[in-house]
C-alpha cells in the first residue's frame, strides 16, 4: 500500500490550499478515506472522512465549513480543499484508509509521508 500526500505549503491566514493523496496497492474505491493531521508536539487529530462513494462526509468541528473532502475513485485520489486557513491549522496532514473495506470504523495505521501545512503571516 502506497499513499502520497501533496499540496501543502506556507500560506497566510485566510488563505487556501488543496491537498491531494494518491493511493495505490489496495482497492481505493472500497475504503472510507480519512484525513488526519499532527500539529507540532501533539498527537494525531482526525480532520475529515468520506465514504466509498464520496457522498457521505464528516468534519471535525474545528474545520467544519472551512474544509471540504472529496475523492476521485477513477484516479485513486483523495482531496482536501482547505479555505480560511488559520495558524491553528498548521500541521502535517496525512491521508489514511479505513481499517476494513466498506466500514466507517476509523482510520488505520497506514499513512503516507504527509504534507506540511504552515499558516503564518
Amino acid at each position: 500500500i502506497h499513499l502520497v500526500e501533496s499540496g501543502g505549503g506556507l500560506v497566510q491566514p485566510g488563505g487556501s490550499l488543496r491537498l491531494s493523496c494518491s493511493a495505490s496497492g489496495f482497492t481505493f474505491s472500497s475504503y472510507w478515506m480519512y484525513w488526519v493531521r499532527q500539529a507540532p508536539g501533539k498527537g494525531l487529530e482526525w480532520v475529515s472522512s468520506i465514504n466509498t462513494g464520496g457522498v457521505d462526509t464528516a468534519y471535525a468541528d474545528s474545520v467544519k465549513a472551512r474544509f471540504s473532502i472529496s475523492r476521485d475513485n477513477a484516479k485513486n485520489t483523495l482531496f482536501l480543499q482547505m479555505n480560511s486557513l488559520q495558524p491553528e491549522d498548521t500541521a502535517v496532514y496525512y491521508c489514511s484508509p479505513g481499517r476494513r473495506p466498506y466500514n466507517n470504523d476509523g482510520y488505520s495505521d497506514l499513512r503516507g509521508q504527509g504534507t506540511q501545512v504552515t499558516v503564518s503571516s
